[in-house]
């Protein structure tokens, strides 16, 4: 029996992991659950799986907030670091979205569990300190975006020295083959109709934006210990390969399945071992064909922006990071058009171009709060 906290319960991921643990009650066992404002679907989640310990960051939703059982509930800022840290958990999932996400990754390592990553922002910001922090307490993080868990089931073919390539593959998004002057007018509604997957808003408009795979290949980097021109962006429609891993002598080994983050979330909780599927099986007939394309980087340059933030390293990625969820906020609420989150991120990144040689926790931190500063004003605020 593992005993998960789950931070972030009521989003895409979260409930999705609830439903892995819903059909394996034998393994698995909810012991802390947070969630930011939903409070009606914090309360079906308590009821049903009983948490021990349940944290609410957002002090004024969590007035509304009871359970008809006895559990140990915190409200604000240490929400996330007392559910990652409790001590009747062995294995923690990190759904938060953003950087928000942060304390709760970091509390799960120091508190020495295993960390099932679902939250990229931890590792696009603050990748370096995260990794080293995850060695000096011999801490495991298991990734749970199916690009990485896939190139993690690679990566078993082989040695690091023997890396050739990591083939990261991208689903082009809902306007894959679109120009620039054809993304000028797109609405909210349209950027979230993704094509394969479902996801959470903000997500899913960086995959619109193809920033959700610049946010991977920084991932990438820091989780496999592979340098950016290592890693080739390949738009893979179909979804159904999840990425690949080249080797020096050209074998490149892929992972396959349907498109279903279940299985991802699932292999991460229950590595090394594997378990009965949540998911379809692959029908290969039914899908006959596979189709690959090279990504439009002029069309999208916050893939080749990302890219270049993370080889000059330091709080650059932290910048890109902080400017993407500022103006991605501004456009689901209909104040900023679809393809200014490209202007103004990548305004903001050359602006802020001195952040490379920030390395410290504390300098990342603060160049974040700068480019939601500027990135504000540039729109308006």
């Amino acid at each position: 029996m593992k005993n998960i906290a789950i931070l972030g319960c009521t989003g895409s991921i979260g409930t999705q992991t609830l439903d892995i643990v819903r059909r394996n009650p034998d393994k698995f066992s909810v012991k802390a659950i947070t969630a930011h404002t939903d409070m009606i679907s914090l309360k079906k989640i308590a009821e049903e799986f009983k948490p021990e310990i349940i944290g609410i960051t957002d002090e004024s939703s969590a007035s509304s907030f009871s359970v008809n059982f006895n559990c140990k509930i915190v409200v604000g800022i240490y929400a996330l670091k007392e559910c990652a840290s409790y001590q009747n958990v062995d294995t923690v999932v990190c759904a938060v979205v953003g950087i928000a996400g942060l304390d709760g990754v970091v509390s799960a390592i120091k508190s020495k569990k295993r960390v099932a990553l679902a939250n990229k922002e931890s590792l696009v910001c603050a990748g370096e300190y995260i990794t080293n922090l995850a060695k000096e307490y011999n801490v495991e993080i298991l990734p749970v975006d199916s690009e990485h868990c896939a190139i993690h089931q690679c990566l078993k073919s082989g040695a690091h020295g023997e890396i050739k390539r990591i083939l990261l593959t991208a689903s082009g998004g809902p306007f894959f083959g679109r120009t620039r002057n054809e993304l000028e007018g797109i609405t909210a509604a349209q950027a979230l109709a993704h094509p394969t997957w479902t996801m959470g808003a903000k997500i899913t408009i960086d995959s619109a934006t193809l920033m959700n795979k610049g946010f991977e290949i920084i991932e990438a980097v820091h989780l496999f210990g592979v340098l950016a021109e290592q890693i080739q962006v390949v738009v893979h429609r179909e979804s159904i390969i999840h990425s690949m891993v080249e080797y020096i002598d050209n074998s490149v080994i892929a992972q396959m399945s349907v498109p279903d983050m279940r299985a991802c979330a699932q292999y991460a909780i229950t590595y090394p071992e594997r378990c009965d599927s949540v998911i379809n099986e692959l029908d290969l007939f039914e899908i006959s064909r596979l189709t690959f394309a090279k990504p439009d980087t002029k069309t999208f340059a916050l893939l080749p922006c990302a890219v270049d933030c993370i080889t000059r390293g330091g709080a650059l990625p932290a910048v890109l990071n902080a400017a993407n969820e500022v103006a991605v906020s501004e456009f689901l609420h209909g104040r900023i058009g679809f393809y200014d989150i490209t202007r103004v991120v990548c305004e903001v990144v050359e602006e802020m171009n001195f952040a490379q040689h920030s390395h410290t926790l504390s300098d990342i931190l603060n160049c974040d709060k700068e480019a939601r500063r500027i990135t504000g004003l540039k729109l308006g605020h």
